[in-house]
């Protein structure tokens, strides 16, 4: 076996049960074999649209996503959705062929290219070390939760791995290092062109080849039950919860044990702790929000508040802008999240949890930075403040009522005690933020399709909210939303209910447009038993049309919104007011629909809410082929959050 071989086959040993990708000679060997060894490849159409793919099967999924790429142009090719990957932390394997010869027309250094755009290069060097190199890749994108560029050198790939670093079987997870490995750096010196003396043996953490079924190695413990646990090894998860400091702990317990209007905004580090976060927020009585990338985290709780940032309703916004306390839960707190700052009151404390220390503060002041796993930090909060004890006196006298204590922690202003609607301590039936009134308010006032508008549809076009909340009425609930960039990405994003926080896609890290169809096909793929909803603008819907192939080809019974405007939206309304010329941004009409049904969909074409009619027949019917909706909206004002963002700019 050589080594392009042994790559394949360590990977899907590993549990990677899905690749994305488009084959060229540099490639072709190694993703070969992965599929001899069951690992299904998903062909795209062009190479961007592989990398999003494969992106969006890793964040839906909860796996490690897999992309195969030619050397050179195959790898610029996927740059833009790599990129999209590696700032969003995605746990993502990217293979890809690699020359090291200068003058060969295919010579780029991709190891320069992966460091540009924050992921981690590394390289096999030699087949002794193909092994460990690739168990040491896959660690590094799951457990550290990084975009990982894996190099495969052409004239290595070929040479012959010794029989007894090959793996027989199903690696088990226990035998996957739960420490932090430190990426090797890519040599910087051309690959040799024969063997020479063999490299360090691996260590015996990634030895498989004899290493019986179910051996744990000493003073490891594994993450399953046994290796024949059916969660695969490629399901993300986190080696070991990081321990927050009892003396951190200790000072985030003070602090919400005296709040009277403490918010939770919980981001992408936050979403496997649901639990935690809600038990700790129903003993101080926090109202729950989650930034754009955690949508769904909450839903269902008659506190959830939804996104918060430039998408929030108006009656989140007026509350996140009300709290005395706002924890960012493995949450940047960014510019998107907080509105540029002004969700923060004067007088609000902020807080950040996270894994990574360089991510306290990195984006605005606070008040207390804590290192540490989201899940065991609450749990640990929560233990302490049902505790009690000599280091929460203050904090509990302060909860309930003793105002002067509230000040000391809080430093209250004017004015700290009222709530917008009257809640807080000593409000009957509430308990810090919560009442049963703010209950009534979050449940009648909250989602944007309950805030009243004026349609201003007409001539031929459909007011893109009229259109989004008709089709949250059709769509089926069990749902996986995908959203590209642009103008009209808020009202699928806000006027579109998901049943949880993996029933939205938002790949935005780039602020890229022409994602969204790529970002669909990989959530599709990761939840079968979802309908797929891809929501686009004009703009992206035609920079990404290539994979409607793909999505036909694939069978997938997807729903494709077109939200056409006839131009980039965002430069429109962003330049027009000013009297710039917009010609370079406005476009003829085009028919969309009519493209779709080149590829082999079924479309139709949205003026007005009657013609919605054809959805809920394709919806009623068996959904042989995607359906493509080319809704004509109107675009005689930019989106609400439009202006938020462009402070930013």
């Amino acid at each position: 076996m050589n080594v392009a071989e042994a790559v394949g086959r360590v990977l899907a040993s590993l549990g990677v049960d899905t690749a994305f990708g488009v084959v060229g000679s540099g490639n072709f060997h190694v993703t070969n074999a992965l599929v001899e060894h069951g690992v299904r490849f998903v062909a795209a159409r062009h190479e961007g649209g592989a990398a999003t793919m494969a992106d969006a099967y890793a964040r839906t999924g909860g796996r490690v996503g897999v992309l195969s790429v030619h050397q050179g142009p195959g790898l610029t090719n996927a740059m833009t959705g790599i990129t999209e990957a590696a700032k969003s932390r995605t746990p993502l394997i990217v293979l890809a062929a690699e020359v090291t010869e200068p003058r060969s027309n295919f010579f780029v250094d991709q190891a320069a290219l992966a460091t540009a755009v924050g992921a981690v290069p590394l390289r096999i060097t030699s087949a002794e070390t193909a092994v460990a190199e690739t168990v040491q890749a896959f660690h590094l994108a799951r457990d550290g939760r990084r975009t990982v560029l894996l190099n495969l050198p052409l004239e290595v790939q070929g040479r012959p791995v010794p029989t007894s670093l090959i793996p027989t079987s199903l690696i088990p997870t226990s035998l996957i290092p739960t420490s932090p490995v430190p990426a090797s750096p890519v040599p910087t010196s051309p690959v040799p062109t024969s063997p020479g003396p063999a490299s360090p043996a691996p260590p015996a953490h990634v030895s498989i080849a004899s290493a019986p079924p179910g051996h744990v190695p000493p003073g490891s413990t594994p993450r399953h039950a046994s290796p024949a646990s059916p969660s695969p090894a490629s399901l993300v998860s986190v080696p070991e919860p990081s321990e927050p400091e009892a003396r951190e702990v200790a000072r985030l317990a003070e602090l919400l044990g005296a709040a009277r209007r403490p918010v939770f905004v919980a981001g992408r580090g936050a979403r496997a702790a649901r639990l935690e976060l809600e038990e700790l927020a129903e003993r101080i009585g926090a109202l729950l929000a989650t930034s754009a990338v955690a949508k769904g985290l909450f839903r269902g709780s008659p506190w959830d508040l939804d996104v918060s940032g430039g998408f929030a309703s108006p009656l989140t916004a007026e509350l996140v802008r009300g709290a005395d306390v706002i924890v960012g839960w493995g949450c940047a707190l960014n510019m998107w999240t907080m509105r540029q700052g002004t969700l923060i009151g004067p007088e609000a404390k902020v807080v950040q949890v996270d894994l990574d220390a360089d991510a306290l503060g990195a984006h605005r002041p606070i008040d207390l930075g804590v290192v540490g796993d989201v899940a065991l930090t609450a749990r640990s909060v929560t233990t302490l403040l049902a505790g009690g004890g000599d280091d929460l006196r203050q904090a509990s006298a302060a909860r309930e009522g003793a105002g002067r204590e509230a000040s000391a922690v809080l430093g209250n202003g004017p004015g700290v005690s009222d709530a917008p609607d009257g809640s807080g301590p000593g409000t009957p039936g509430g308990t810090g933020y919560r009442s049963g009134a703010l209950a009534g308010r979050i449940a009648r006032e909250n989602r944007w399709r309950d805030v009243p508008y004026a349609d201003e549809g007409g001539e031929g076009r459909i007011d893109p909210r009229t259109l989004t909340i008709e089709l949250d009425d059709l769509l089926p609930a069990e749902r996986v939303v995908s959203v590209d960039s642009g103008n009209f990405m808020g009202y699928p994003s806000m006027f579109l209910d998901v049943p949880d926080e993996r029933g939205f896609c938002f790949t935005q890290a780039f602020q890229s447009i022409g994602l969204g169809l790529a970002t669909a096909i990989g959530a599709a793929l990761a939840q079968p038993a979802r309908l797929a909803v891809a929501a686009l603008g004009d703009g992206g819907a035609l920079m990404g049309v290539a994979e409607l192939e793909t999505v036909v080809r694939l069978g997938l019974p997807m729903v494709i919104v077109v939200y056409d405007d006839e131009g980039y939206g965002a430069e429109v309304h962003h330049f027009g007011p000013d009297g710039h010329s917009l010609d370079t941004v406005t476009f003829p009409p085009v028919d969309i629909a009519a493209i779709a049904r080149g590829f082999g969909c079924e479309a139709v074409t949205v003026r007005d809410r009657e013609d919605l009619a054809a959805v809920a027949g394709w919806l009623d019917g068996p959904r042989r082929r995607p359906l493509l909706v080319h809704a004509k909206v109107s675009g005689a004002r930019g989106s609400w959050w439009l202006e938020e963002a462009f402070r930013g700019h």
